[in-house]
């Protein structure tokens, strides 16, 4: 076999191996969870303004496994539970965190939900207290230490 085939099945094998760990991801409970922890950040300082949902639509251009999903989809989901949020906070942050403990026993991609959620609470430069206390809930929710993430 020569170097040039032998490349050809390693990036073959890489591309394989890549669709398999992102197809994992494609599923209901974690597209809910992606977008209630979105919607959570969102939410945390008490309204969710115009510059929060760009955000949300930015990461959901830029992020590879968000990119699996249909945006409308995403875009729905993280509205529903925008809409929670804003009528009733505590019970919608209660819903928002139920769909995130679904994620519990499914550690891959519970640590990619709390990324997400860390990477839209420091989008503007500042992951304030709320964002991280929000954050930290999710964390227990799904069973990880938030120590992990240094939180």
């Amino acid at each position: 076999m020569t170097l040039w085939e032998k490349l050809k099945q390693n990036v073959s094998q890489i591309n394989d191996s890549l669709q398999t760990n992102i197809s994992k991801f494609k599923n209901n409970d974690f597209a809910d969870a992606s977008m209630a922890i979105c919607a959570l950040i969102a939410a945390a300082d008490g309204t969710i303004n115009t510059e929060e949902r760009q955000k949300t639509a930015a990461l959901i251009i830029s992020n590879k496994t968000l990119q699996i999903f249909p945006a409308s989809e995403l875009k729905q989901k993280f509205d529903f539970y925008c809409e929670k949020l804003s009528q009733d906070f505590d019970f919608g942050k209660i819903e928002a965190i139920q769909a995130i403990g679904k994620l519990n026993k499914k550690l891959d991609q519970g640590r990619a939900v709390i990324q997400i959620g860390i990477i839209i609470g420091g989008a503007d430069g500042n992951f304030d207290k709320d964002e991280k206390k929000v954050v930290k809930e999710a964390c227990h929710a799904v069973g990880i230490n938030p120590g992990e993430f240094d939180l």
